[in-house]
This record gives structure tokens, C-alpha cells and sequence, in this order.
């Protein structure tokens, strides 16, 4: 297999870095000052282990590949990038191009699936970092990944199998999983503090907030009939797996959606909590937290508002007001 990375951020350069590192035909599709630094220096990654200077190739967009039989394509971009960056795909590589979900929410599978005939939902349980162009930092010790996956919606076959097994021998843990979707819905109700971390930062990730997510969320998928792993099942054995290292010079200093705020980009809240007030709106179930938090996490975006600059009592009070709508429209 030859891996072309689509979107060599964290979670990308990451999986790039370690496949490359253990003797994988690595690509990496990257952009802007991050992709001139790869080009010219290699791409640096700092873990547990020490820093090491990678030359991985990388391309700023697919039809600057030459693509052949066996590649298979992991997206790693955020969900609000994953539209425009499948169409450029698909034009360059074609329909049947093997195409692995490695993202975050439960969105991408279905857009991935409109366009492609082999899809791959995957798990991404990876603490890392990407601040600095030209740089990934790996936080998990001893593994810096769990990427367990399977076809996408369901089951499980020899590329899965065989793709699993090169991810294991690379400093990642990755298992065939013919019900992936579950554990990936248990993975969006995780991923629900996101947003939360980067508008308030500290403990709120812990908070009283995140548990009116949490909750909200559950009665979604409840509402909607989705068989989500509970947290304990998400956590079970991976916790033990992947510790936080503590890398010298690189502390982790918040969720990927805290890294999108402090570099200036647009945040993937829609595809986290607005997932949840999407289902709440299909199903007739109220969702005042997740939608105060989605809506002031794109305004802090759009106005280009550092981590940590919102405080609680505003979320509550959007949330509150919110829940007053919803009980307006009832009546």
C-alpha cells in the first residue's frame, strides 16, 4: 500500500509521520507555509522519544499525484473542509480510490460515500498538536494512536485488515472493527467539550456545561435509535495504551478545536455539537447547549477571538435562552 495523507495536520502528519518512520510509501497533502516547510526541511515531528526530521513527500492537491493501484487515502482534513477536498479527489484519482474517514464526528463517512466506492470509517484517538508550520507534536505514550476502523457503514474485509495490521507495527494501534460507527458515535459525545475548551479552556472540559452536552446528546441518540459504545467501552483498554508525555518545550495545551482558534481558523463545532442539534431537530428533542455552543464557537472564529475568551455564564445564558424557544414553539 502507498498512504497519501490529505491533510497533514495533527492528527495527519501525525499517522503520516509514524507510517513513514516504519517503512510505509507515505504522501502528505499539505498547504500554504506548512507545505513549503515540509518541502524544505522535512517534516519535524517532536514524541515521547525525542524529534525527528522526516523527508515525506507532500503535494499541495491530489492532481499533483500520480496515482496507481494499492494507494489508499486517509482524510485527515477537518469535516467543514472535507466537501471541496473530496471533489478534488475524486477528479484526480477517480471514484474508486479506497478512502479512509480518519476525522472526527460522523459526518464525513456520508459524504465520502456519495462519491466513492470503498469507504472506511475510522477511530481517531490521537493526542497531538499542530501550531508551528512544519511541525507535529505527538503527546501519546507509548502508542501515539488508536485507530481502530472498518468499512463504512458496516463490516470489515482484507484491505481493512491488512491496513490495520501496517498501522500496529507503527507505533499506533489500529483493529479491524465491523461495527466502527459505534465507537464512533461514542467518540462525538467525547468530542462535544471541544468546543467548550477552546471558548472557555481550563476544567471547563469537565464541567457542568459538557454534561448538558453529554446529556443532550444521549437523548438524541436515543430519540433516533443510534446504538452508541457508552465511554467506558471507548475508553476500555486505550486509556492504558496512550498516557500524555510530557515533551519538553511542547506542552498540549488544548483540543484540536482550541488549535483551530489559536491559529486563526475556523472551527469544526458544526460537525460536533451541530451534529447533536441536528439530530435534536429531526427528532423532536431539545438542544439548547450544544446549539449556544456551536453558535459562539463559529463567532469566535469569525471574529477571530483568541482560546479562552469566553466565560461560562455566556453559554449558559444563550443556552437558557434558547430553551425558552424551544418551549415558545411548544406551546
Amino acid at each position: 500500500m502507498r498512504y497519501i495523507v490529505y491533510g497533514a495536520g495533527a492528527v495527519g502528519g501525525g499517522i503520516g509521520a509514524r507510517l513513514h518512520q516504519h517503512g510505509h510509501d507515505v504522501i502528505l497533502i499539505a498547504r500554504g507555509d506548512h507545505l513549503a516547510k515540509i518541502q524544505s526541511q522535512g517534516l519535524v515531528m517532536h514524541a515521547a522519544e525525542g524529534s525527528a526530521t522526516l523527508p515525506i513527500p507532500a503535494v499541495s492537491q491530489p492532481s499533483e499525484i500520480d496515482f496507481r493501484d494499492g494507494d489508499v487515502v486517509f482524510l485527515t482534513m477537518k469535516s467543514q473542509d472535507t466537501l471541496p477536498a473530496l471533489e478534488d479527489l475524486r477528479a484526480a484519482a477517480g471514484p474508486a480510490i479506497p478512502v479512509i474517514t480518519a476525522q472526527n464526528g460522523v459526518a464525513n463517512e456520508r459524504m465520502a460515500a456519495r462519491r466513492f466506492h470503498h469507504v472506511y470509517a475510522m477511530l481517531v484517538m490521537m493526542p497531538a498538536s499542530f501550531l508551528t508550520p512544519g511541525e507535529v507534536v505527538l503527546h501519546g505514550t507509548p502508542m501515539s494512536g488508536w485507530l481502530d476502523a472498518g468499512v463504512y457503514p458496516r463490516g470489515t474485509d482484507a484491505r481493512i485488515e491488512r491496513l490495520c495490521a501496517e498501522i500496529s507495527s507503527s507505533a499506533m494501534i489500529a483493529r479491524p472493527d465491523p461495527n466502527v460507527m459505534r465507537i464512533k458515535y461514542a467518540k462525538l459525545r467525547s468530542n462535544l467539550n471541544n468546543a467548550v475548551d477552546a471558548l472557555i479552556g481550563g476544567e471547563s472540559r469537565r464541567g457542568p456545561i459538557v454534561a448538558k452536552l453529554i446529556e443532550e446528546a444521549d437523548a438524541c441518540f436515543a430519540a433516533a435509535g443510534i446504538d452508541a459504545a457508552t465511554n467506558e467501552e471507548l475508553l476500555a483498554g486505550r486509556a492504558a495504551a496512550m498516557t500524555d508525555a510530557d515533551i519538553p518545550g511542547h506542552p498540549r495545551e488544548g483540543t484540536s478545536s482550541w488549535q483551530s482558534l489559536a491559529r486563526g481558523r475556523s472551527i469544526e463545532v458544526d460537525y460536533l455539537n451541530g451534529e447533536v442539534a441536528l439530530l435534536g431537530r429531526l427528532h423532536g428533542v431539545p438542544t439548547p447547549y450544544n446549539r449556544a455552543v456551536q453558535h459562539l464557537a463559529n463567532e469566535a472564529a469569525r471574529l477571530g477571538a483568541r482560546p479562552g475568551t469566553t466565560d461560562e455564564s455566556s453559554i449558559v445564558a444563550l443556552a437558557e435562552r434558547y430553551a425558552t424557544e424551544v418551549d415558545v414553539a411548544e406551546r
